[in-house]
């Protein structure tokens, strides 16, 4: 699609104005379920550490278990009906909550089946919503796009944070899944409503094994490129320690700060901020000192202060973790920015799918781990102590970018045609057809504030 001289994309392309719409409905409802689902546990079910540190892997477990073929299943369907069919499983499944806990039924058992399917149907609309949208977007449109959908994920987390605590606060925890399940059904409209049609997938006779062989394919493509596989392994390293300490977040604010719940929310929110600022600064700091360099910037500059959340302390304590989260927030989101326009102009198109997968099977799949290590650390450790030890390996995860190609370049390399198996890479480590590119440079998933 041409630029209209004067106008924003969100004025001048309908579909994908309407892709932004569901997706930022979207990402509001997920923040609010993702302090009202932990404060359900902790404050209406009286879960403790280690429960709602597996509440939050169950979350993310389907990636280790199902995203590698969903990536192969995506590239072989049209994107859109995945979409539409992923966003209409987690509406039913989080409208079931609040009937469950009408009707008495509310247990932690019922909590961790709903995490565990609605992570299922994140990993499907993920996949398909990442190779969707390089689709939706002329090239020219894409880092204007990146920026614009980061920016407003991150806004609708520190909206959809506050609001988990106060609709806690006010109607109890619960109520939060029904204001998560109203937004599902808003991202169902707007993706009813798109336009844009993808061909139809090639039908083509599959011999046996073929799924195995194209799961191959994605990991062999990450294994093989020496950019693909340093972002990956990064990405792994650092979920771990976000995870770490996002899963016990609210009961450390709870239990050992002594917050109110909507108070938790209001603080959890305030360090979204930084999310926002990221984003709106990826591309202009990009542009200015290299993709490559503003990706040290942002994913080991700014995650140091992670550290000082583990000291907060009640009254103007608080600011601390409100200074260490923004700073992360702003980093991981920055990051996301630039990495996303790297892969949607890196990969080839139909390998989106399983590129996507293959990353988010390795990256991703820390993120359980994560989970069940920050529950473990905050009951053997103690709350303070497991918080001191998981945001510390925030900036520590950066150590792989140090010990890459990423360290001696001003940018990261951009793709120019057809692209086999990866072979034949240069001295840089960049395959035949890379070349450098001065150009400023997608959305997480599930949470914006998972490095990509």
């Amino acid at each position: 699609m041409s630029r209209v001289a004067g106008r924003g994309l969100l004025r001048r392309h309908r579909d994908f104005r309407l892709l932004w719409y569901g997706e930022t409905a979207g990402k509001f409802g997920a923040s609010v379920t993702g302090v009202a689902m932990p404060l359900a546990a902790v404050a209406t079910l009286h879960a403790g550490t280690f429960e709602v540190g597996l509440l939050s892997a169950a979350a993310w477990a389907p990636w280790l278990l199902i995203g590698l073929p969903a990536g192969v299943w995506v590239d072989r369907m049209r994107r859109r009906p995945v979409m539409l069919a992923a966003a209409a499983v987690s509406l039913l499944l989080y409208a079931a909550l609040p009937v469950a806990a009408w009707a008495g039924r509310l247990s932690i058992g019922l909590l961790l089946a709903v995490a565990l399917l609605a992570g299922t149907a994140a990993v499907f609309f993920q996949t398909a919503y990442s190779a969707y949208l390089p689709g939706v977007l002329a090239p020219e449109d894409q880092a204007e796009g990146n920026a614009k959908l980061h920016g407003s994920a991150s806004a609708a987390q520190i909206a959809g944070l506050g609001t988990g605590g106060l609709i806690a606060q006010a109607a109890g925890a619960v109520s939060g899944m029904a204001a998560n399940a109203g937004t599902f059904l808003v991202s169902l409209l707007c993706l009813a409503r798109i336009r844009h049609r993808e061909p139809p997938a090639p039908r083509a006779e599959r011999p046996r094994h073929a799924l195995a062989r194209e799961v191959a394919e994605g990991l062999r493509l990450i294994a093989h490129d020496p950019w693909l596989r340093t972002l990956t392994l990064f990405g792994a390293a650092s979920n771990l320690a976000l995870m770490g300490y996002q899963s016990i977040q609210v009961v450390f604010l709870v239990r050992t700060v002594g917050l109110a719940p909507g108070t938790v929310g209001v603080l959890v929110a305030a360090t979204g901020a930084g999310g926002v600022a990221g984003a709106f600064a990826a591309r202009r700091v990009a542009g200015r000192i290299g993709t490559a360099r503003a990706t040290l910037v942002f994913e080991l500059g700014l995650a140091t202060p992670a550290v000082l959340m583990a000291l907060t302390t009640g009254g103007a304590g608080v600011l601390l973790f409100v200074a260490g989260g923004s700073s992360v927030a702003a980093g991981v989101v920055a990051g996301n920015v630039v990495k996303a326009g790297f892969q949607q102009r890196y990969c080839p198109p139909e390998l989106f799918g399983r590129l996507t997968a293959s990353t988010a099977f390795v990256s991703y799949g820390t993120v359980p781990l994560g989970a069940l290590l920050g529950g473990a650390l905050g009951t053997a450790l103690g709350l303070r102590s497991a918080m001191a030890v998981t945001t510390a390996g925030v900036p520590l995860a950066a150590l792989v970018l140090l010990c890459s190609p990423v360290r001696g370049r001003r940018d990261l390399p951009v793709f120019s045609g057809a692209r086999g198996d990866v072979p034949g890479a240069d001295e840089l480590g960049c395959p035949t057809g890379v070349v450098d590119r001065r150009s400023t440079p997608r959305p997480g998933g599930a949470s914006c504030r998972r490095s990509g």
